[in-house]
């Protein structure tokens, strides 16, 4: 309720309370900054095999390369055709400005699928290769 000095009950308070609005776009921030970090795995479900030493430094910038178990490929997160994973792998470089790419693939993968994705992402001006990997649990 408003009072006014007037004391005119002819005048109608049209103000808006944005208080509320306030706060459900603060709670929309925190959800979207929230599924943002969730959002830069791979895209694919990828059963990575284990290794007895795996690098648990910090990671520079790099270009994930999924490669799913029934042969689908991935690029930092987009599936890709191979017709176009040259281009897709190109532009993903140039985007973070690295020559850096990190293969994941799944433990039931194709070997030759493998070479053959690390083989058009060096066409595509990757420099630097990494194979990603889980630790295992001895």
């Amino acid at each position: 309720m408003s009072f006014n000095p007037s004391n005119r009950d002819d005048e109608i308070n049209a103000e808006i309370n944005v208080t509320p609005l306030i706060d459900i776009m603060l709670v929309l921030l925190i959800v979207f900054m929230v599924t943002s970090s969730v959002s830069l795995e791979s895209g694919l479900d990828i059963n990575l095999p284990e290794a007895a030493s795996t690098a648990k430094s910090e990671t520079p910038a790099a270009v994930i390369l999924s490669l799913g178990a029934d042969g689908t490929i991935s690029v930092a997160g987009n599936v890709v055709a191979i017709e176009q994973l040259e281009e897709a792998v190109r532009l993903a470089l140039s985007n973070e400005k690295t020559t850096l790419v990190i293969l994941e693939g799944d433990r039931a993968a194709d070997l030759g699928s493998a070479v053959k994705v690390m083989d058009i992402a060096k066409l595509a001006g990757a420099k630097q290769f990494a194979i990603a990997a889980e630790s295992s649990s001895n």
